[in-house]
């Protein structure tokens, strides 16, 4: 809606929670000999906005939405106090990890810097042709508003900026558009901190604020979790090798780009239309 000219830069990914959606649909209702039309998903959501993304028609396969509805973590969490659930003593279900372990680079997604991060880390096995044991890129991590770094890859010197927050967005948008930039690689996340600190997470009083940083506390959560994880880079899933192997062929297959890919189009943002 406000840098049409900037829609070809955009990466046709769709979101993560999408890409799921879509394989859950496909892949693994036909794995599993289950009809599509019988596979509700309900995406659990740092993020307000996801809840308009799963209903744009570019969501949709065969008449089927990849998503079939969104809710908050926090709306869950309230579901979870009012049905007085106590998931110790809930009952193991074949559906419980139908895309089994995600990686380390899977976590870091939900902090800002997390995603070229992640990104970065495949991209410099595949440029270098080796499995680097370095795959930790400091320089696009912490609290700051706007991270501007030169990573050396494969010899090779990549600018790239991570923005967090839609003041700084519009920042790095303005500088890209008047051309006084060299990025090779932007990150933009709209909420500050990333969707670690998304619209639909739990509010924390003033009070807790005031005493301990929220954000760096949800970050270094997921840093955490990427440190302790078995497999930290997201082209070493097993998973995700088998789903290609089987069925997607390989990464940038008709299929896959069908699945995996979207689209955008400039919007008139006082009459949207869809």
């Amino acid at each position: 809606m406000n840098y049409p000219e900037l829609l070809p830069h955009l990466s046709s990914c769709k979101s993560p929670h999408q890409m799921f959606g879509a394989i859950l649909k496909t892949y693994y209702a036909k794995k599993e000999g289950i009809d599509p039309k019988k596979i509700y998903v309900v995406s659990v959501m740092p993020c307000i906005a996801k809840k308009f993304e799963r209903s744009r028609p570019e969501m949709k396969e065969e008449e089927l939405f990849d998503v079939d509805n969104v809710i908050t973590t926090r709306e869950l969490s309230r579901m979870i106090k009012q049905a007085n659930i106590e998931f110790d003593k809930l009952e193991d279900s074949k559906f419980d990890d139908p895309m089994r372990e995600a990686t380390g680079a899977a976590a870091i997604f939900g902090v800002s810097g997390g995603v070229m991060e992640a990104a970065l880390r495949t991209a410099q096995d595949t440029l270098t042709g080796k499995n680097l044991e370095k795959i930790n890129f400091e320089q696009v991590r912490g609290g700051e508003g706007i991270k501007r770094a030169t990573v050396n890859i494969a010899g090779k010197d990549i600018k790239v900026v991570a923005a967090s927050g839609l003041a700084n967005a519009k920042k790095i948008l303005e500088e890209i558009k008047s051309g006084k930039s060299d990025y090779q690689f932007v990150e933009i996340m709209a909420c500050p901190g990333g969707c670690i600190m998304g619209g639909g997470q739990p509010i924390k009083s003033s009070k807790i604020r005031s005493e301990v940083d929220v954000r760096k506390l949800r970050a270094d959560c997921l840093y955490s979790i990427d440190e302790k994880s078995t497999i930290r880079k997201s082209h070493e899933n097993p998973f995700l090798k088998q789903v290609y192997a089987e069925y997607l062929e390989k990464p940038g297959s008709h299929l896959a780009h069908e699945l995996l890919h979207t689209h955008y189009q400039k919007r008139n943002k006082y009459n949207l239309k869809f």
